[in-house]
């Protein structure tokens, strides 16, 4: 084991060719972490700078027609970005579901997961992965994941791996409804009474879901789960265990505010791309997840987004109002692309769509 740690080159080709990912290095039972994963002290999370009494709205869909409730969600985008939402309809025997069907996936062993990497995989829509571009980042982030985007239930048949496939098409067919409504509730404070054929494509005209791993790890605080970035989706809904270590930093601040697991709850936050059809007005925010040094931890996350040939700039509405653009007409995969092509980096993505 000494001769893989301390060769890079067998390090990687263990990790992120032979399908063991970090879960496989985690089990080895590794006391110190190999130097790929060891991250600059500026892309850490400074502990220093979490703000201990603080947290992200907590919203209450019981009542979802409650002008008060609607305000609500609207706030929290534009202030905060981020929110917890219960009572939001997705029956919670389905969000356990979707926990024991990620802890099965990465329960397989690595021959079998090692068919999803890139090279391997069936189809592009569906990919295995360690850290976030292991081709890009120098520095490798502590986790692995499973990306499904979704094209249409029978490609998900043919393709998405059998321990994890209906779970998932169940959680993304019933948080649909929850969906719709936020984008709704959000669309109408910008003046857009519902959605339509017209603005529903646009806003959520393509679905990505993710099953994260994030495995024990001997050094947490030398390395990142992920490291701080803005999604580039619509809306992200969030599902994650009971663990914890989600850290959101606040609107216009260097601090950070830790979001608590809270049993049946889904996080939601705002991305980029909404963010940019608001006008700005809508918050999309850095986030980042640590790594843990004693317990294992999923998290579920659903990305909303434009389909990948829709065209997005502030919506037309926002701009007869009078403002001014913020941001240019972008092609909504040249985006994306743009964000696949380098690390985690903050909220820099958005400059390529800055006016």
């Amino acid at each position: 084991m000494a001769s893989l740690l301390d060769n890079t080159s067998e390090l990687k080709t263990f990790v992120l060719v032979e399908g063991h990912g970090v879960k496989g290095l985690s089990e080895l039972k590794i006391k110190t972490l190999p130097e790929l994963f060891i991250q600059p002290v500026e892309k850490r999370l400074d502990m220093s700078k979490v703000v201990p009494y603080e947290s992200i709205p907590i919203i209450d869909m019981s009542n979802s027609d409650d002008p008060k409730v609607r305000d609500a969600i609207c706030d929290a985008a534009e202030k905060w970005g981020f929110f917890q939402i219960v009572n939001h309809g997705v029956p919670l025997s389905i969000i356990e579901d979707v926990k024991d069907a990620t802890h099965s996936f990465f329960a397989l062993p690595a021959e079998e997961k090692k068919k999803y990497l890139f090279k391997n995989s069936p189809t592009k829509n569906i990919r295995f992965v360690t850290s976030f571009i292991p081709e890009v980042d120098k520095v490798l982030e502590w986790k692995d994941y499973l990306s499904c985007f979704y094209v249409s239930d029978d490609e998900s048949m043919a393709f998405w791996p059998s321990v994890c496939r209906d779970q998932i098409l169940e959680y993304l067919k019933n948080s649909e409804s929850l969906i719709k409504e936020l984008l709704e509730v959000l669309m109408q404070r910008l003046g857009i009474p519902k959605l339509d054929e017209t603005n529903q494509g646009i806003l959520m005209g393509s679905r990505r879901i993710n099953l994260n791993y994030y495995p024990v790890c001997p050094n947490p605080e030398l390395t990142v789960g992920v490291g701080g970035h803005s999604d580039v989706s619509t809306l992200t809904v969030l599902l994650q265990d009971e663990t914890g270590g989600l850290y959101v930093r606040k609107l216009d601040s260097d601090n950070w505010v830790h979001v608590p697991p809270l049993k049946g709850s889904l996080t939601i936050n705002i991305g980029d791309a909404l963010q940019i059809l608001s006008n700005g007005r809508y918050k999309s925010i850095e986030h980042h997840v640590v790594a843990n040094g004693t317990t294992n931890r999923i998290s579920v996350p659903i990305f909303v987004n434009p389909r990948p040939s829709d065209v997005i700039g502030p919506l037309p509405q926002v701009i007869n109002r009078g403002e001014k653009a913020l941001y240019k007409q972008v092609k909504y995969s040249d985006y994306v692309k743009h964000f696949y092509r380098k690390s985690h980096n903050g909220k820099d993505t958005i400059d390529f769509a800055m006016v």
